[in-house]
């Protein structure tokens, strides 16, 4: 691998593979809110929310972190407003006090918030208008969630830049499973090790609160009453529980990827599981989660960042990937998990995030570990199976075009019902 590609790859990780509290999208909302008051002292008297239809999907059922549980586009905008850091990014909502939530409750009460579907052609598309007596403030997120394009005060521009369509605008067309594998088995591990570490730790521990709490669904401790404690189905039950404590409230990070932290988590706690009990050096379990990182987002970079098509299927490949990387396998191998894997489960819809995001968890993990075992007893799909092409990079490319360009109208279909 060239040096330059070299550190793009380094880059990708960084921008990546970031701390967020709660669910990305309300978050985006609430940073996006936060920025816009940043310039206005007075109180504000009223607030506009314009938002593309992925973001109604993604933020419609799902709880806003630290504001005693309460849900949608007005809580997210009125934490973001109320209590929000937006110093502190995708994290801005973590030192709100009980104070701050009894004054976030009577602002959503007593502040008019309108939310109305945005004009736009983007999937990602956030515009908040705060009002004050004498001012008015407005800012723009669009593209990826960290992605402020624009503040205005009274009409001008105080905070402009272009559009960034990946995050940093890093170009993510160099991702290829060949590279993906010679990177995770060259890298210097001192480069990625602190980016890593936090993963392993953030997830880990929301993986466990998950267990323990009484979260949704609770999907991870009914896969481990239903299914035992074998290494594959804990593998499974790991990832959805951190989902489990996520989409219902639960305050603690984790470490995202693709923006999304249920992608994050089953990018890596399966793989983690797996490395325990294989019991792999650190370093072994460092290179399978590159794998299974850049995978997942070499997957989502030709899906996009919200679709009608569950980022979780990504990450669920990708852990598979990671998983047989910890094996021993690796072009070869890892190549076919990916597209028996892909095979398996690709068109699962995504219907915003939720309690139910944990189960889909678990289902795209099942197919990864599947396309894995698959590979290893000798059995593999076949170029022309559907969607399958011939070679992994051309099945990546197929379920890029059928998340992008076919599920587009099941897209609006989906939120069209959930508007309903």
């Amino acid at each position: 691998m060239d040096k330059q590609t070299y550190e793009i790859y380094i880059r990708i990780l960084e921008s990546e593979l970031i701390a967020a509290m709660g669910c990305t999208e309300p978050i985006a909302i609430a940073l996006t809110a936060a920025k816009a008051k940043a310039y206005i002292s007075e109180p504000v008297t009223e607030v506009l929310v314009e938002v593309s239809g992925n973001i109604i999907k993604n933020v419609k059922s799902v709880m806003v972190p630290n504001t005693g549980g309460l849900r949608g586009i007005p809580a997210a905008t009125a934490a973001g407003i109320v209590a929000g850091d937006p110093k502190k990014e995708l994290e801005l909502l973590q030192a709100i006090t009980d104070k701050d939530k009894a004054v976030i409750a009577e602002f959503i009460e007593k502040t008019p918030i309108t939310v109305k579907e945005a004009v736009t052609d983007r999937v990602l598309d956030i515009g908040i208008t705060i009002k004050s007596e004498n001012h008015t403030a407005y800012a723009r997120t669009v593209q990826h969630h960290t992605g402020l394009c624009l503040v205005t005060l009274d009409g001008k521009a105080v905070f402009e830049k272009e559009i960034e369509e990946t995050v940093g605008d890093i170009d993510h067309s160099v991702l290829t499973v060949k590279d993906i594998i010679e990177f995770a088995e060259t890298v210097d591990l001192e480069r990625v090790k602190p980016t890593l570490d936090r993963q392993i730790e953030y997830n880990t521990a929301i993986a466990k609160e998950g267990l323990k709490g009484k979260y949704g669904a609770a999907i991870g401790r009914t896969l481990l009453m239903s299914y035992g404690n074998t290494v594959h189905n804990r593998a499974k039950a790991w990832a959805a529980a951190g989902s489990d404590a996520r989409m219902n409230g639960c305050e603690m990070p984790v470490i995202i990827n693709s923006g999304s932290g249920n992608q994050g988590m089953t990018a890596s706690l399966p793989v983690i599981i797996y490395a325990r009990e294989l019991c792999v050096s650190d370093e072994e379990l460092y290179r399978a989660l590159l794998v299974s990182n850049l995978t997942t987002i070499h997957l989502k970079t030709g899906i996009g960042c919200l679709s009608a098509y569950c980022g979780a299927i990504s990450a669920g490949c990708g852990a598979g990937a990671g998983v047989m990387y910890l094996y021993g396998g690796r072009y070869n191998e890892i190549s076919h998990t990916i597209v028996n894997a892909l095979a398996i489960n690709s068109g699962v819809v995504c219907d915003g995030a939720k309690a139910s995001c944990a189960a889909k968890i678990a289902s795209a993990v099942e197919s990864g570990l599947l396309g894995m075992q698959m590979y290893m007893h000798g059995k593999e799909f076949y170029s022309g199976d559907g969607i399958v092409a011939g070679g992994v990079e051309a099945t990546i490319k197929n379920v890029g075009q059928l998340a992008q360009s076919g599920m587009a109208e099941t897209d609006r279909e989906i939120i069209r019902i959930m508007l309903q």
